[in-house]
């Protein structure tokens, strides 16, 4: 098996390469309307945001700045398949504009245009960042009623492009399955409020990127690839930056186009890939361990669970987890200039690591699960560079 991951270095607002209904997911966190280190980036697409600044008109400099945003939405609307499915993590910003301080609401402004091009808002998550301190006062301080509310979370808007996607063919339902995830990592990923991902603290050396980067932690779009995609779909990220949305969907046996404007970034998304192939098999690996810790403590309370995994022999809560596939990298390579391309265990070697263990010391031993724990301080600073956070908090 292989994916295939390509970048277009160009604007986002006119995505002609790509086919209609053609992509099943896009994952993406774009500039902020008003906040301040994104001011440059869309003036130079709109002059007349600048003007706006200049005048001191925020209402107008916020409008067309999501106007700027508009142009992506309405083509990612047209390139999702039908019950394609849009990820948007944005946050709200206050700004003094002149003597006055306000919200402007980024999440209101792009799901009223979203749902204007014709998408369906499904329930968004709301993404509480650990990075944004509560003892941060703004305003008065103590003095009321000039004290305000600090942001402390973010939005991620999840939308449907019609309605829900259809599964119809035996080889797609077969696909469906194995592309499955345990059913207490449901449990933690359709919850409403995420807590524990912590925002990305960027080591960026080239000042031309640093302060143009915004990217969200690997977690984030690992779940979010897990949650609303199957294997060998392809997601789309139209605000690219680091590429982190590529290398969640190289870990997650998905295939992946990035859109980035800016050329500076193309470096730090090379040397990022290479360490992609010990982070995703590390994953895989505290994946299982994870679960085997919760069927130890589950079964210890509530008696033995019922169903048995088809072919890793371990203990899983319903039929609909007893499929999934993990899928080990072997390599990433770079095919291309901007295009990569990610080799996966094959089929027999997947059928001969997953012959039915009857124990769960088999398979403690057969994934050195007892062992991972002391790997994963030596498999971080190997993946330094992949700005992710700490493995044990993973989910």
């Amino acid at each position: 098996m292989e994916t295939n991951h390509k970048i277009l270095f160009q604007n986002a607002n006119n995505l002609h390469q790509i086919k209609d209904s053609s992509i099943a997911l896009m994952i993406t966190s774009p500039p902020y309307p008003m906040i301040e280190m994104w001011d440059n980036m869309f003036s130079e697409q709109n002059p007349e945001i600048k003007e706006a600044l200049n005048k001191k008109d925020g209402s107008i400099a916020f409008e067309l700045m999501n106007q700027e945003l508009d142009k992506v939405w309405d083509e990612v609307y047209r390139v999702l398949i039908p019950g394609g499915i849009a990820c948007i993590n944005i946050g709200d910003a206050t700004r003094t504009i002149g003597e006055n301080f306000q919200l402007f609401s980024s999440s209101t402004r792009i799901m009223n245009h979203c749902l204007k091009a014709g998408f369906s808002a499904l329930p968004k998550i709301l993404w509480k960042k650990t990075t944004n301190a509560p003892n941060k006062f703004m305003g008065s301080g103590m003095l009321p009623p000039g004290a305000y509310v600090t942001l402390e979370h973010e939005y991620i808007l999840i939308l449907r492009k019609g309605g829900k996607r259809e599964f119809i063919k035996p080889h797609e339902k077969m696909n469906r399955q194995e592309s499955a995830f345990f059913w207490e990592e449901r449990n933690i990923w359709f919850t409403d409020i995420w807590e524990g991902l912590n925002g990305v603290i960027q080591k960026l050396n080239d000042e031309k990127i640093r302060c143009r980067s915004a990217a969200y932690p690997f977690e984030l779009a690992y779940r979010l690839i897990n949650m609303f995609s199957v294997k060998g779909d392809t997601v789309l990220d139209p605000y690219f930056g680091t590429g982190t949305t590529m290398l969640s969907a190289m870990a997650s046996a998905r295939n992946s186009i990035g859109v980035e404007i800016d050329q500076n970034f193309k470096d730090i998304i090379g040397e990022r890939t290479k360490s992609i192939v010990e982070y995703a098999n590390a994953i895989n690996k505290k994946r299982i361990q994870q679960h085997l810790e919760f069927v130890k403590k589950r079964e210890s309370e509530k008696g033995p669970l019922k169903y048995t995994h088809e072919k890793y022999g371990f203990k899983v809560m319903t039929r609909q987890d007893n499929s999934l596939i993990f899928d080990d990298v072997l390599s990433c390579k770079q095919t291309n200039e901007n295009e990569f391309k990610v080799n996966y265990a094959s089929n027999k070697e997947m059928e001969l690591k997953s012959s039915i263990i009857s124990s769960n010391k088999e398979i403690e031993e057969r994934y050195n699960v007892k062992e991972y724990p002391l790997e994963i301080p030596q498999i971080e600073q190997k993946v330094e560079r992949l700005n992710a956070p700490s493995l044990y908090n993973f989910f």
